[in-house]
């Protein structure tokens, strides 16, 4: 075991955002790290590598392992260059080198014993530059680089010049080449194409040394993890397997939970229905036998009611008007930006109701293109046409279409003015924003909050073309799937660019793939295309089969109804017995009666009969009772 974490417990302004989180992180383990937005994931990681302390708990690292931490917007603001940055994680082994060099110098000069001495104190040094790959240094760093997606010509650029993506990038890159014995990424692919995310996914698959990442990718987790660590209203679980496996244990888990929670509130209710048919019967026994039932009714630890999934936010999409069949349909298309060619003559249509996703690498012109459908910039040569009654609804990776001065309520409002303020509440609250949040600046709200923002505008457009860039950043895995179920539900058409492969994979029906300037289309699911794709024809993982036969779900009716049966008969006999009860309790009280009367109280010999019968009668009274319990018991 590498990392322990017992017992962490963190609290801020009162909220509680982790209690008694405990999980460890194996030798070799590569662990994912997941939660909605805010759940508590970054502060966890800040609290192993000791940025933050915990209010209670322990965090252990094995003695004399390293850690390494890539932060979600490392700072990087150097002189040097791409290269030169990440050289210098190996400065020792340049230090090592140029030691080698002079005793190989020195050499020439040395006689006897202080040249037997060199060579031992060479020899050491050669063995220890060879087990630190010192030979191999400047080709591995040259490979990281060209995997992470820098060009050769890129080398050179200074690291204060690059973009914020581009020194997350290095700044990844350098943790690589230092080889920690344990990694946490925060995020790691949010600024990497596909190509960059695939090769990330080999390194760390083969990584000698243990990996712990946070990351919304599934994807990517499903092909790298083996144990999700889940974050759930402060509440740490442990789940082994991908993040599919754990898809499916999470849900057999939650639904295990709800019958548990519904069965013990079903056995609550019936206990007091007992309880109160019991004290109903106003007999000493009875009382005394309800008093024992509230008694241990009052033992029972209620569970509580688990959260359900995906109901926090709303969305539907749903067009106001249907389009033509014909939605979208481009010829020739080009486009440059001065010497930098993007795409050129390239042609492709879109029918009503198709879901296509545009892929491709970084700077291959994917949301060029959106913008280009979208009237933002004008084409250097082809057509664009779009089908009668198309009304678009555009969404922003950047959120352009929004409007930093203004407030969250003034977004909605002002753009869709016919609303009244319930109906923007209600609306805003359906994407999670309440109370005064809905008067705050656009400009100071996080990545997630404009997508959602954003997200709210679309589903008010009731456009019949939507069209999407990159909509899955900063949205949390649980946000994702709304969208996802969203998209799949709307009946007008889609146009996206994601790199987002799960997310490809539940919502297109076709890919294009913008590569060398040019258009490929496949007719299918992102695993359909890395079919396609692959040499071998065939993907990582399998599908499981369901394992579900005829003669199973045959054999599940039928226990099935013969259950049905049982509880019919048993609720028969049941009003049956309280019917009997009812009639014996009635019979009681008429000799109650009779026995009270004159007549009989002067008969001593009828009196007797009567106080015989009614004996009798309490008698089989007593039995009803406890068949009552048993039955009740039994349903």
């Amino acid at each position: 075991m590498i990392l322990s974490c017992q017992n962490i417990t963190k609290t801020f302004d009162g909220k509680t955002i982790l209690k008694q989180a405990n999980f460890h992180i194996e030798d070799h383990e590569k662990a994912a790290m997941i939660g909605i937005n805010g759940a508590g994931k970054t502060t966890l990681l800040n609290i192993i590598t000791g940025r933050l302390q915990p209010d209670e708990g322990v965090i252990s690292i094995s003695k004399g392992k390293t850690i390494g931490y890539l932060e979600q917007n490392p700072v990087l603001d150097s002189e040097k260059t791409i290269f030169d940055e990440l050289m210098s994680v190996k400065d020792y082994l340049l230090v090592m080198e140029q030691d080698i060099r002079q005793m190989e110098q020195d050499m020439k000069h040395r006689e006897g014993s202080a040249l037997t001495a060199l060579m031992d104190q060479y020899s050491r040094l050669t063995t220890r530059f060879e087990m630190e790959n010192g030979y191999a240094c400047k080709s591995e760093l040259t490979g990281i680089l060209k995997g992470l997606g820098f060009e050769e010509s890129e080398y050179d650029k200074p690291v204060r010049t690059l973009s914020g993506g581009q020194k997350t990038r290095v700044a990844l890159g350098k943790l690589l080449l230092l080889s920690p014995d344990i990694i946490l990424l925060d995020e790691p692919t949010n600024h990497l194409d596909m190509h960059a995310v695939r090769w990330l996914e080999g390194y760390l698959s083969t990584y000698k040394g243990a990996v712990l990442i946070v990351s919304h990718d599934r994807y990517f987790l499903d092909r790298i993890a083996t144990k999700i660590i889940e974050i759930d209203a402060g509440t740490v679980m442990t789940f082994a397997g991908n993040y599919s496996v754990y898809a499916r244990k999470k849900e057999q888990y939650r639904a295990d939970r709800m019958h548990a929670y519904l069965n013990q509130q079903r056995e609550i209710k019936h206990q007091q229905e007992v309880i109160d048919k019991l004290k109903s019967f106003n007999r000493e026994k009875s009382i005394k036998r309800a008093e024992s039932r509230e008694k241990m009714l009052a033992r029972i630890e209620v569970l509580e009611k688990p959260t359900e999934v995906n109901t926090d936010m709303h969305i539907r999409l749903i067009p106001g008007i249907t389009s033509g069949k014909d939605v979208l349909d481009i010829e020739d298309l080009s486009k440059a930006f001065g010497p930098e060619v993007l795409f050129r003559n390239i042609s492709f249509s879109l029918k009503r109701g198709e879901h296509v996703a545009i892929i491709g690498n970084n700077g291959t012109g994917k949301t060029t293109l959106l913008k280009l459908v979208n009237e933002l910039l004008p084409a250097d040569k082809g057509t664009i046409r779009l089908g009668t009654n198309v009304h678009i609804g555009y969404y922003d990776q950047e959120h352009h279409v929004l409007h930093g001065e203004k407030s969250i309520y003034d977004e909605l409002s002002d753009e869709y003015p016919a609303l009244t303020t319930t109906q923007i509440r209600n609306i805003l609250a359906a994407f999670l924003f309440t109370g005064d949040d809905v008067f705050k600046l656009i400009r100071e709200c996080s990545g997630g909050e404009r997508g959602r923002i954003s997200l709210a505008k679309l589903m008010l457009s009731e456009a019949n073309f939507l069209i999407l860039d990159e909509p899955t950043n900063h949205l949390d895995i649980a946000s994702r799937e709304i969208l996802e179920d969203a998209l799949n539900e709307y009946e007008g058409t889609v146009l996206y660019v994601s790199h987002d492969r799960y997310f490809i994979n539940r919502t297109a029906h076709r890919i294009l793939e913008l590569s060398g300037h040019d258009l490929i289309g496949y007719l299918g699911n992102y695993d359909y295309y890395v079919e396609k794709k692959a040499e071998t024809g065939t993907t990582p993982f399998l599908k499981e089969a369901a394992p579900s036969t005829a003669s199973s779900s045959k054999a599940d009716w039928q226990a099935k109804k013969a259950l049905q049966a049982k509880r019919r008969k048993l609720e028969n006999d049941l009003k049956k017995t309280e019917e009997k009860i009812t009639e014996l309790e009635e019979k009681i009280a008429d000799l109650d009666v009779q026995m009270a009367s004159d007549e009989i109280c002067r008969n001593s010999a009828k009196l007797g009969e009567l106080t015989a019968t009614q004996e009798t009668m309490k008698k089989e009274l007593e039995v009803l009772y406890e068949t009552w319990e048993e039955l009740s018991e039994q349903i």
